[in-house]
């Protein structure tokens, strides 16, 4: 099964409107002017004020991709069909000649694995084939036994079974032969009458007859009589002996138990350990909904190809999909500082010291003479207004307001303004969260000298709201500070209308570095800075200087 070529275009964790509208954006871009299949996704749960634009604009919110590992369902799969347990063991092996597999995967109607056979599996059941009655212990249709032989069932029920009994070869005098047969045995016979009376009469359960000689009517009479099956088989007693035992279903030599299974999401790393940990040459896949869909073998690891990516609005691998270096980035476009990331190979890398990622994406749109879809306009437009808090951000440019004022046009956004109100309204109503959501809302780890932070940022333009907010938060601060490797905790309390922020904070060493940072006194476990509104260019780049310092 060969998986189709896709690009995944992605934004950072914990994803804002800009991240998510951008990627939505570049994805419209990309379908439009290049070869491939590029799609949309997101690394996180979206959040209100993003929710709200996607309604308005009538878009779906891009897919859910938190891992940028690859997993088993993006690589190739052998469609390997399972078959049932009843087949003979003759047929398994013509199986998987004509597949040329050396492993079957045994599974009911539903695609349910009942379990698996291997050639080794096949040769074991050879070289052990000492018992003459294991062709009763496997209980072995008659019509199975029959097709085995290229024979055809001539008296009795095909669909019946030898279940009880011995596979004997009938080559005694008639005198003797009653001194081997027992009752329910399955004999192999000439063309001898009186050799196969003699058999029905000590009640053997099914005679096979070979060289395809004729049983006469009395004895066929006699069988169905004594309820003895009949087989006819064209082949000589040497050959039905030999290829007899290839009759008994697979269900009997299946291995069923321990079985080495992956399901369709395990990420290939995971995978590469177990399959050095093991001897086998293939593994069943699993779906998400517990059925069987085919095989993979190590050869299906050998260059198989990485998650393709492009990444928007963040350059940080702290900030990216996890397993981020797994995959083959192919482009990056932000609008922040230059972060952490390394790549195996030159990327297109574009980065503007703009005011938000939905503004390049503008541009880009010009520069290929591209026509904004209406829709994608609209989220563009509140991207930029989200990211530069309705311009009143530093981090705005002329570029970024004056992109907004005509997207907002394109999109029928008659009054920014109150659009802006909405939509912000909108990401701070958060009555039904919890602290802990609202905290994640919109946050993101940094990593600078020896510092390890993390900063939270909600923006609103009515203050009362804020205060809510503030209520929920400071109590929370305490035990999200430790997670994940984080030392300082500082979260932005931004108020549109006041251009302010305040900042509340919880770690050993946060107060000392706001107050380095912004030269103010803080509070017991916030401090108000007034012009402060952006956390790229305001918070971050005063942190690092006062982390610089220390």
């Amino acid at each position: 099964m060969r998986k189709e070529n896709k690009v995944y275009i992605i934004g950072h964790k914990n994803p804002d409107t800009d991240s998510i509208c951008s990627a939505i954006a570049y994805a419209d871009i990309k379908n439009r002017t290049e070869k491939g299949t590029f799609v949309a996704k997101r690394a996180g749960q979206i959040n209100e004020e993003t929710e709200y634009v996607l309604k308005k604009f009538q878009m779906n919110a891009p897919g859910y991709m938190s891992d940028a590992g690859t997993q088993v369902k993006e690589i190739d799969i052998h469609e390997v069909a399972g078959v049932r347990g009843s087949i003979s063991v003759k047929r398994a092996w013509e199986t998987m000649r004509e597949l040329n597999v050396v492993t079957l995967p045994i599974t009911s109607k539903e695609d349910d694995l009942q379990g698996l056979i291997t050639v080794s599996d096949i040769a074991k059941s050879y070289m052990d084939a000492y018992d003459s009655s294991v062709m009763s212990q496997a209980r072995t249709q008659y019509r199975s036994i029959a097709e085995t032989l290229d024979g055809t069932v001539i008296v009795g029920n095909e669909h019946g079974y030898f279940i009880k009994g011995r596979v004997v070869i009938g080559a005694f005098h008639p005198d003797t032969m009653e001194n081997y047969i027992h009752e329910d045995d399955l004999v192999i016979l000439g063309n001898r009458a009186e050799d196969q009376l003699c058999a029905i009469e000590m009640k053997a359960s099914c005679i096979v007859v070979g060289l395809g000689a004729k049983v006469s009517k009395t004895i066929q009479k006699l069988a169905e009589d004594m309820s003895c099956v009949i087989i006819s088989s064209p082949h000589d007693t040497y050959t039905i002996a030999r290829l007899i035992n290839q009759s008994i279903p697979i269900k009997y030599l299946m291995t069923k138990d321990n079985l080495i299974t992956f399901h369709t999401s395990d990420k290939l790393e995971d995978i590469k350990e177990i399959m050095r940990s093991s001897r086998h040459r293939d593994y069943p896949i699993i779906n998400r909904r517990g059925k069987y869909i085919g095989t993979i073998s190590r050869r299906n690891l050998i260059g198989n190809r990485k998650k393709q990516v492009i990444l928007v609005d963040h350059n940080e691998k702290s900030q990216a999909a996890d397993n981020i270096e797994e995959a083959n980035i192919l482009e990056i476009i932000d609008h922040h500082r230059l972060g952490s990331l390394e790549t195996m190979a030159p990327v297109l890398f574009r980065n503007q010291p703009v005011g938000c990622t939905a503004t390049i994406m503008y541009q880009i749109y010009q520069e290929r003479n591209l026509e904004i879809p209406q829709n994608i306009a609209g989220l563009l437009c509140a991207a930029i207004i989200s990211d530069t808090l309705l311009f009143r951000s530093p981090t705005c440019t002329p570029a970024d307001q004056a992109a907004a004022e005509r997207l907002a046009e394109r999109a029928g956004i008659g009054d920014i303004q109150r659009f802006a109100a909405e939509m912000f309204h909108a990401g701070s109503n958060l009555k039904d969260k919890s602290a802990e959501e609202i905290f994640y809302q919109d946050f993101k780890k940094f990593i600078m000298e020896d510092a390890v932070f993390g900063v939270g940022q909600i923006s609103s333009m009515d203050g009362e709201e804020l205060a809510d907010i503030r209520s929920h938060l400071i109590p929370h601060l305490q035990s999200e500070c430790g997670k994940h490797g984080i030392e300082m905790v500082f979260f932005m309390l931004t108020n549109i209308i006041d251009e302010s922020t305040e900042l509340l904070y919880y770690g050993d060493h946060a107060k000392e570095l706001i107050e380095t940072a912004f030269q103010v006194t803080a509070g017991d476990k916030s401090c108000m800075l007034s012009g402060i509104v952006s956390r790229k260019k305001q918070l971050i780049p005063a942190f690092m200087t006062a982390l610089q310092q220390r």
